[in-house]
């Protein structure tokens, strides 16, 4: 059992014990704990506190859940000039997963009569599933282009708009990546996958803003009450599972040249500094473009479907990862440091007058982007002032359940009835892919967002809840 005290109502700390480094903060109510009888969450905060470099603390988020050597919810920054490493499991198989909101300029009264129809014409055009396919068929040397400029190849290359990039993480694309560090395997896998969801928990789901929890930065975001928004939710599909399985290969083998030793050979890591751990930082910002680009031609085929049915002018409020690891610059012990944060789950929150926004965003905060579970609502929050766990925030409603228990918990007919008798409209490839994701799956947004907002990491601005959902 990992020893768990109280802080505050929204604040638990794990003591340092053992090689721990760093104590652990858990951010979360006590409605929001993982069951430590069946989630090994908290074990793998204490076991990320070991790291060599890591600093301060090992945050979990309160969406916080068991994952593949880091929590999901986890963040942790290493000090980059004092031996800091970086590690493939605090960023995850799916590198650059995230998520974008696109707002259009009809409300739910407006498009009432073409719902179903939309929802069709999009059932139809976006290519989801476990295997190929994708909007958009590329040779090699085009995902070459992909892989360095993200967003911003999708944009030139005219699926998109300019002004999108503005709105994107990193002006849409990572520019330390190198696709030489990418190997043959990732590519073959990434060639046929180009602009799809894939399955899983990702989707394309229709919205409607049902509240603004603040006014004026809502305004500030072009949200209103009763308007159509768009969430795509996916990431770096097989070429960032590749990469990642192929990294913490290589560091298993390379961690002994280091003098590293961890307590999970899930934490495989190495130096930032060093040379596995430079090839594995340009290839994960290879894959983080991968996954940019493919939110990016998302939108254009569902910008395409919004024209084609008269309800166009689809604007992109934000794109934003959530799983990923950043050389930025924070404070530790009074003086600024960078470090590596790893963010597993976890959204960068940045706040009020951060330098790396521009605006509009500077004097508001960075959207912070929150999707529930099918079926259920979803948040735009905008990061709080102050840094607390190096200016993240949560990722989403968190799962409760595996998908195997939800299989043998909920059938498909059910699920389907229920999301129809709430006004949410279901196109889905597979009856399995629907009941692993149902809502019962997954913690409760809505205290998962109060908590986040109670522990300071980023405020609600608006609730949107679900009128259609296309997934895997």
């Amino acid at each position: 059992m990992i020893p768990l005290v109280p802080d505050t109502p929204y604040r638990w700390l794990i003591p340092r014990t053992g090689a721990m480094r760093v104590p652990g903060i858990v951010l979360a109510s006590a409605d929001l704990l993982p069951d430590a009888s069946g989630d090994q969450a908290l074990l793998q905060v204490a076991n990320v506190a070991t790291l060599p470099g890591v600093v301060q603390a090992v945050y979990a988020m309160p969406d916080l859940h068991w994952g593949y050597g880091f929590p999901i919810g986890g963040v942790a920054a290493t000090d980059i000039a004092h031996g800091g490493v970086v590690s493939p499991g605090g960023v995850g198989f799916d590198i650059s997963c995230g998520v974008r909101l696109l707002t259009s300029a009809v409300t739910r009264a407006e498009a009432a009569g073409r719902m179903d129809g939309l929802m069709d014409r999009l059932d139809r055009v976006i290519p989801r599933g476990a295997g190929r396919g994708g909007v958009l068929h590329v040779n090699a040397a085009q995902l070459e282009e992909i892989l360095r400029g993200g967003s911003r190849w999708a944009v030139s290359g005219g699926y998109g708009v300019p002004g999108d990039l503005t709105h994107c993480e990193d002006g849409g694309a990572v520019d330390a990546a190198d696709p030489a560090a990418v190997s043959g395997r990732a590519v073959e896998r990434g060639l046929g996958q180009v602009g799809s969801l894939g399955s899983g928990n990702h989707f394309l789901e229709v919205q409607v803003v049902e509240a603004i929890l603040d006014e004026a930065v809502a305004a500030v975001f072009g949200l209103r009450l009763e308007q159509i928004c768009v969430m795509i939710h996916c990431g770096s599909r097989g070429l960032g599972h590749q990469i990642c399985s192929d990294h913490v290969r290589a560091m298993l083998a390379a961690m002994p040249r280091y003098g590293i030793d961890v307590p999970d050979s899930q934490l495989a890591c190495a130096p930032v500094t060093s040379p596995d751990g430079r090839r594995y930082l340009a290839a994960m910002a290879a894959a983080a473009n991968y996954g940019r680009a493919n939110r990016q031609l998302l939108s254009h085929a569902t910008r395409q479907v919004f024209d084609d049915l008269g309800l166009g002018g689809l604007r992109l409020l934000y794109d934003v990862s959530h799983n990923l690891a950043k050389l930025e610059t924070h404070t530790v012990d009074g003086e600024l440091r960078q470090l590596c944060v790893h963010r597993k789950g976890a959204t960068r929150a940045f706040g009020p007058g951060h330098p790396d926004l521009g605006e509009p965003l500077r004097p508001y905060g960075q959207p912070v982007l929150v999707p529930g579970s099918m079926g259920t609502a979803s948040y735009v929050m905008v990061g709080a002032a102050g840094d607390v766990a190096f200016g993240s925030a949560c990722h989403g409603a968190g799962r409760v359940l595996s998908r195997h228990a939800a299989v043998r918990q909920v059938r498909a007919p059910d699920l389907r009835r229920e999301l129809a008798a709430a006004g949410v409209r279901v196109r889905g490839t597979s009856a399995r892919g629907l009941v692993e994701e149902a809502p019962v799956s997954y913690k409760d947004v809505d205290e998962v967002v109060r908590v986040c907002a109670a522990a300071g990491l980023a405020r609600p601005v608006a609730r949107l809840v679900p009128v259609g959902v296309v997934k895997g």
